[in-house]
């Protein structure tokens, strides 16, 4: 009888006990894989708030981002990074990153549109602005017109709204022509997370030029391993209940069905 019971309670045929030895694996992976996902996110990324709209369209005033932990050699053009510079402002800013050491940025080329080396770019993340320069349509690079060399180890960088954004232009005057050393890099923005949540697409104008674009960060990957984590830990966590009311469905139904 002892073994009877026994057999029984395994779900009538012995299989209970290791459905829930599989169901504690998945749970413990699971779990693993979720706290793990949050750890690494929060080890990598750091969020911020961004206060101006000086990178409209792409990232809007009090728009909430992710920006991934970089150091600054790491920094490739058409980058959106999070930096601090005390000649700029004493708070962090948010920029893209349009010329690298060597390059030399001119503005404008046929059609009011930004250089890089020789090459014009095709900017469509630019905001659409009518902005008062002959031959500059709607969508020009830039109002003020400049040429710049950027030293070696240095950055150039404009907001992606040109008629309002106070960006490397508004330092032309000062040591270095506006650009900032790489060295005050915090972060490179990955992804927007409130209220819109997308990830940001690296800027395929650059990738022809020398070090091409980077590559994105492993935000994917974690909200994957997230995900995975959440949705084993629920399925381990309902084996249980979901075996116990078969169980007793099956204990209800007459004899004659059998």
């Amino acid at each position: 009888m002892g073994g009877t019971q026994a057999i029984r309670a395994g779900n009538g045929d012995g299989r209970g006990g290791f459905g829930n030895v599989l169901s504690g694996i998945a749970v413990a992976i699971g779990f693993a894989l979720f706290l793990g996902g949050f750890v690494w996110g929060a080890v990598v990324y750091q969020p911020y708030t961004v206060p101006t709209d000086s990178m409209m369209p792409t990232v809007m005033p009090g728009d909430h981002v992710l920006a991934q932990r970089i150091d600054g050699g790491e920094v490739r053009r058409g980058d959106v990074v999070v930096f601090k510079d005390e000649q700029w402002s004493a708070s962090p800013m948010v920029k893209r990153v349009v010329g690298i050491g060597g390059d030399t940025v001119k503005c404008c080329g046929e059609g009011g549109r930004l250089t890089v080396n020789g090459k014009e770019l095709d900017e469509p993340y630019i905001a659409e602005e009518k902005l008062d320069v002959v031959g500059a349509p709607g969508g020009s690079a830039s109002r003020t017109p400049f040429e710049v060399t950027v030293p070696e180890g240095s950055l150039f960088l404009l907001g992606d709204r040109r008629g309002t954004s106070l960006d490397s232009r508004a330092h032309l005057q000062e040591a270095g022509q506006g650009t900032v050393p790489r060295s005050v890099v915090k972060a490179r923005v990955d992804a927007l997370v409130w209220p819109s949540m997308s990830m940001l697409e690296r800027p395929q104008t650059y990738a022809a030029l020398p070090g091409g674009i980077s590559k994105a960060g492993p935000l994917r990957l974690q909200v994957a391993a997230v995900a995975v984590g959440a949705v084993l830990v629920l399925l381990g966590a309902a084996y249980g209940p979901v075996v116990r009311v078969l169980g007793r469905g099956r204990r209800k139904e007459p004899a004659g069905v059998r």
